[in-house]
Formats: C-alpha cells, structure tokens, sequence
C-alpha cells in the first residue's frame, strides 16, 4: 500500500450502559474474546507496523491483555477523559518519530472487515487526502454526523444532527468516527483543535475544520454494510453483534 501505517484504537470508555462498572467497556467478548481482540487482529491484518491502544477506565484488565498477546500493543492512558481528540493527542509521543499514515479505530466495534478498511486507505492514498472518513449509508440516520459533499465527492462538512437544517437531516451518509489521516496533517491539526463546547472536551472531529482551512483535501468512503461499523454500546448490542459474527463463523466453514 505504500507508506507506513500505525493504528491508534480508542479504548478507553466506561461503557456505562453495559451495566457493569468492573469491566471496561472494550473487554466484553464476542467469539469468547475481547471486543478490543478483534479490532487489534484488524490492525495486525492490515500490517501496521505500530498499533497504540489509548486505554482508561479499567486500563490495568485492558493492559495486561494487550501486553500478552503474540505481539504486544503500546498502551497509552488517557486520564483525565477530555475527548476523542485528546485521546488521539496520547498517541503523539509514540508516533513522534512515524511517518505515514495514522488509522484510527474504535475499540467497541468489532465487526469491521479487512476489505472495507483497505478501501478507506487505498481511496486515502490514491487521491493523496490529508484525511479520509469512513461513512455509512443509514435507513435511518437520526442522531448521527451527516456527511456534506461537493460535486466532486469531496467532504466539505461534517455537520452533527442537532446542528443539522431540515435539509441536511434529509442526508443518509453519516460519520462512523473512523479515519485515516496523513500523521502530519493529524498532529498539526490537533495543535490548533480548542475545548470551546459545552462538554469542554477535544474533539477529533474538529480536526476537520482546520483541514478545511488549510485548503486541505478529505475524502469519504461508504462501507458497504453498515452493520461493519456498529458500535457496541448496550448489551443488546452486544448480543446483536455476537449473533452477527457467529453468522459469519458459520459462512466460512
């Protein structure tokens, strides 16, 4: 694929709706292994020569996993919790000396394929993107980022729901709040991203809006099941997700 890539997973959530305040949201299982287990085999899959696991809640559980499997992740804690940004912004020290491109990925969904992944990148590295966002194509979309395109398919806006005009709710591309990014271009925006919001938190997504300043180009790539990049929030979701890969066990036998 060319140029290098490193995988930062997003790890660190509570998980608050699963009920549960002694596991970390990411080391429920699924196919009697972590959630996070499958997004790590994901990466190795895709050959990153680097994969950085931003841990929290719970972080010593995720630590010890991580650090003992066939070829250990970095871990790197996020505390306090100030954001998705922030989150990504741990991963700097360990990617200060990297030069390529930064995948990053979420460690409560675990039903994303290899071939959706490696078409978000080669899309990233054939128009030479400074960032390009994995979407989905929703029945439903209520809730979600709407992505904005211009004639050429280029992303012009991310625009949340609650933001969103009447029209721009019509939309059914929405973010998944997965990207690949040219590392430079990543870190450059996360020096320029501000907590001005409600939450006082860093958002990845702001990243984004200093791309767009820049005159930088984002790309978008529509996965092309959207039950891929379902993330596990519930434990009804966890159950759906569990059903959705014993289905897919069994079409490989």
């Amino acid at each position: 694929m060319g140029n290098e890539l490193a995988v930062v997973i997003m790890a660190a959530g509570k998980g608050t709706r699963m009920k549960n305040p002694d596991i970390a949201k990411v080391m429920y299982t699924i196919a009697e292994r972590p959630m996070v287990e499958h997004v790590v085999d994901l990466s190795r899959a895709l050959d990153a020569t680097r994969i950085i696991a931003v841990v929290g809640w719970k972080k010593e559980t995720v630590i010890h996993h991580l650090e003992n499997t066939r070829k250990p992740v970095v871990c790197v804690e996020q505390s306090p919790q100030l954001g998705t940004g922030h989150a990504v912004m741990q991963a700097g020290p360990v990617l200060a000396d990297f030069d390529g491109d930064v995948l990053v990925l979420s460690g409560d969904v675990p039903l994303l394929t290899y071939a959706t992944v490696r078409r978000l990148r080669d899309e990233h590295q054939s128009t030479g993107a400074a960032a390009t966002v994995l979407t989905a194509i929703l029945d439903d979309p209520t809730g979600y980022g709407r992505i904005l395109r211009n004639e050429a398919g280029d992303v012009t806006g991310i625009v949340e729901h609650k933001d969103a005009t009447p029209e721009e709710r019509e939309i059914r591309e929405v973010n998944t709040g997965i990207y690949v990014f040219d590392k430079n271009h990543l870190f450059d925006g996360l020096v320029h991203i501000t907590p001005h919001n409600a939450q006082r938190e860093y958002y990845l997504t702001d990243v984004f809006r200093y791309l767009w300043n820049q005159h930088l180009l984002v790309r978008a790539v529509a996965a092309a099941d959207p039950t891929e990049v379902r993330g596990v929030n519930t434990l009804e979701q966890l159950e759906e997700a569990r059903a959705v890969l014993a289905v897919r066990a069994q079409l490989t036998i």
